[in-house]
């Protein structure tokens, strides 16, 4: 499938995106500010990684997504402040990137959004709900547009959806978290993402990936400050479209075979604790 070819049939502004919600960086599925991740197993942590790096977040045998990583060095501390820049994202032969643009200033009116679909631009109309598909895609693959500008929802239909905003560090957030930044020279515009997967086999791993496995037990300490998740060396990759990290699934036959398709086992997207979502560490399961 010519999945790049956004003729104007493919294009759709007129269909009314009534399920979407701001991101939920407190939900299942969430990698916000920088970055904290909150787990399918429903406990938030960090990963850090690098600056100017890329790293496997989810690697499973259909699906395999990466983000690059800009950052800023804090000579104070023995890592770098890190946001997410883009993602690339692989399933059968093909191909998505959803990248943010360099802003020297913020103006929510912008978009700074830059998609590709195997390796070719799309430029999806700037209207809210502005839908593209991918001709005759067998499973059906859409891109919308959830706002006129700097948010869009990459779908492919049976397997995973992602909700994907532009966030700028504001001066106040800057100073709050010594991120030691000029915002009017650059206002390091990140993605914050909201994952919704519907059918991982049990071998799923990744930065994020691994905490939808039914055995999974996390690595970082929750009861710290900021539970760290460590391990970089292993969820690093040579480019963002790559899959050579060293817990690399993607494709694996094994790792089908081993399935036990726990992906609709739990529906995160209506998820609320009782408890309240807030904390060092979230855990709330049915």
């Amino acid at each position: 499938m010519a999945l790049y070819s956004a003729s104007a049939e493919d294009l759709d502004t007129t269909d009314c995106f009534l399920d979407f919600q701001e991101i939920g960086c407190d939900y299942p599925g969430a990698v916000c500010q920088d970055p904290r991740f909150v787990g399918g197993d429903g406990i938030a942590f960090y990963f850090h990684g690098r600056k100017d790096q890329d790293f496997c977040l989810v690697s499973d045998s259909n699906v395999h997504i990466n983000a690059h990583f800009i950052g800023k060095r804090n000579p104070k501390l023995t890592r770098d402040y890190t946001w997410v820049q883009s993602i690339g994202i692989l399933f059968d032969n093909h191909k998505v990137v959803v990248s943010v643009k360099k802003a020297s200033s913020w103006d929510d009116n912008v978009d700074r959004l830059a998609i590709s679909v195997d390796d070719k631009p799309l430029d999806l109309p700037k209207d809210e709900a502005s839908t593209w598909r991918a001709p005759n895609a067998s499973p059906s693959v859409t891109i919308t547009r959830t706002r006129k500008a700097n948010s869009v929802k990459v779908e492919i239909v049976n397997n995973f959806r992602v909700t994907t905003t532009v966030v700028p560090i504001m001066e106040h957030e800057a100073k709050v978290h010594n991120y030691d930044i000029n915002v009017n020279e650059d206002c390091f515009a990140h993605l914050e993402l909201e994952f919704k997967f519907y059918n991982l086999t049990d071998a799923v791993d990744g930065v994020l990936g691994q905490t939808y496995r039914s055995n999974y037990v996390i690595k970082a300490k929750i009861s710290s400050a900021m539970p760290v998740m460590g391990g970089v060396e292993n969820y690093k990759l040579s480019n963002l479209l790559s899959t050579d990290c060293a817990t690399s699934k993607f494709g694996s036959v094994k790792g089908a075979e081993i399935s036990k398709n726990r992906g609709n086992e739990f529906d995160y997207s209506s998820l609320c604790c009782s408890s309240g979502i807030k904390g060092n560490g979230i855990v709330c399961k049915r």
